[in-house]
């Protein structure tokens, strides 16, 4: 029954991960994302078909950790005011908006394990946040991965020039069937693993998390 506790964090997790995109996009000038309706916390704007319903429920029925994303939020980079730089920046605040909702998770989870005495409400309470800190820095490095059309490939795609953009962005109709390869060999986890134990490790180290 672990998923009762799982989905509703990771729905959350995801409308704020494509909630900080449109926000990001707005500031910037583009309100596509507004006209569009996507500047909402409600889930049911996010939703997509299969990110949302059946990847989660693929995991459930396979017994795997809950994971899944939301109906990317729509974005004209060219209604910026700087295209290529703010283009970068929209996509980056997708992958850190998870990564401080995974800090605050930790801290959260400090401090109801410091107060909060013994009982199965603090289980459940501290089970949860785990699960948050843990899906959120998956969320946050899986989407830096420089794979189409990942956040992390409109980042590089945008950092990289002349002849090295060209030739990243003539590979990106490739880029679903590598990811649907990362995902079902769970190749992404082997991959992720490492930055996510470093950070979790430094954490506990800092006594943010513990």
């Amino acid at each position: 029954m672990d998923w009762v506790i799982q989905l509703p964090v990771l729905f959350f997790s995801v409308v704020i991960h494509e909630c900080s995109h449109g926000v990001a996009a707005w500031e910037r000038g583009d309100d596509t994302a507004e006209r569009a309706g996507r500047l909402t916390l409600n889930p049911l704007s996010h939703v997509d078909a299969f990110g949302s319903v059946f990847m989660p429920m693929l995991c459930i029925i396979m017994s795997a950790p809950v994971f899944g994303w939301a109906k990317p939020v729509p974005v004209d980079v060219s209604r910026m005011k700087n295209p290529r730089f703010d283009g970068v920046r929209v996509a980056a605040v997708g992958p850190l908006s998870n990564f401080l909702l995974a800090f605050a998770a930790a801290v959260s989870f400090k401090l109801v394990n410091m107060t909060v005495q013994g009982s199965e409400l603090r289980s459940t309470v501290l089970e949860t946040l785990l699960f948050a800190v843990t899906i959120n820095l998956f969320l946050a490095f899986f989407n830096l991965l420089p794979v189409h059309p990942l956040d992390g490939s409109k980042v590089l795609g945008g950092l990289l020039t002349g002849r090295a953009r060209a030739a990243y962005l003539r590979a990106a109709p490739y880029g679903m069937a590598v990811l649907m390869v990362l995902l079902f060999t769970r190749a992404s986890s082997a991959v992720l693993l490492f930055p996510i134990k470093l950070v979790l490790a430094l954490w506990v180290k800092l006594g943010i998390l513990g």
